[in-house]
């Protein structure tokens, strides 16, 4: 079977950064946690407040979920929004052990997962993706804004694409690999990776492995 677009263009940004090893974490827990607070903001941040609550050893559910609202928000003041923050990572907590924690949370599938997710306050189709792929290691590609600007660049997609249809072309194109999950989780890493270091609001052609393909790079 000949490769898709998608999978070439992977492959490009594999040979050109190797892997990548995502997500940053010591537990799926932590990175549920990553996934709420990283909206709007730099990942370094995000460590920052997560290193607050390990410090103060409130880096599970229960503790996050029974904290004074001031003292969580004071706490995840590095990742911005920090009031906004608090309340949507409490929503989540109280919401994760009402729900039967880790264990019944994994027993159930991945559409089922993916609507109780969304149905949280707070947690958005990107969010819920997150944490679906690098938590839950459940085979589902995470759209993102760097996702949109590299490959309406390289004329894959259409601008102004809803969610749920790029989400759809990708997991399509990209599902019949052996492991979707490693493939999905390395290829949303590498996405970044390179609209981080060359594929920026004003792109560094000169530099990109994907300017050959690239109507704009060349």
């Amino acid at each position: 079977m000949p490769k898709t677009e998608l999978q070439q263009v992977f492959e490009t940004l594999y040979q050109s950064y190797g892997p990548q090893q995502w997500w940053p974490a010591e537990t799926p827990f932590e990175v549920m946690v990553g996934a709420i607070l990283t909206q709007n903001t730099a990942w370094g941040n995000v460590e920052r407040a997560i290193a607050n609550l390990r410090r103060n050893g409130h880096l599970s559910p229960e503790r996050i979920a029974a904290l004074p609202h001031s003292r969580l928000a004071r706490w995840l003041k590095p990742s911005g929004y920090f009031n906004i923050k608090a309340r949507r990572l409490q929503n989540y907590c109280r919401w994760y052990l009402e729900q039967g924690g880790w264990e019944r949370l994994n027993g159930m599938d991945t559409p089922e997962l993916r609507r109780e997710l969304l149905s949280v306050n707070g947690v958005g189709p990107e969010t819920a993706d997150d944490i679906l792929l690098y938590a839950f290691e459940r085979p589902v590609f995470v759209i993102d804004a760097y996702t949109r600007r590299i490959f309406s660049r390289l004329g894959l997609v259409p601008e102004g694409s809803g969610y749920e249809p790029l989400r759809a072309r990708f997991e399509e194109a990209l599902g019949n690999h052996p492991d979707p999950v490693w493939l999905f989780n390395e290829y949303h890493a590498l996405v970044v990776r390179h609209a981080k270091q060359c594929c920026r609001r004003r792109p560094l052609c000169g530099d990109c492995c994907l300017a050959p393909r690239c109507p704009e790079g060349s």
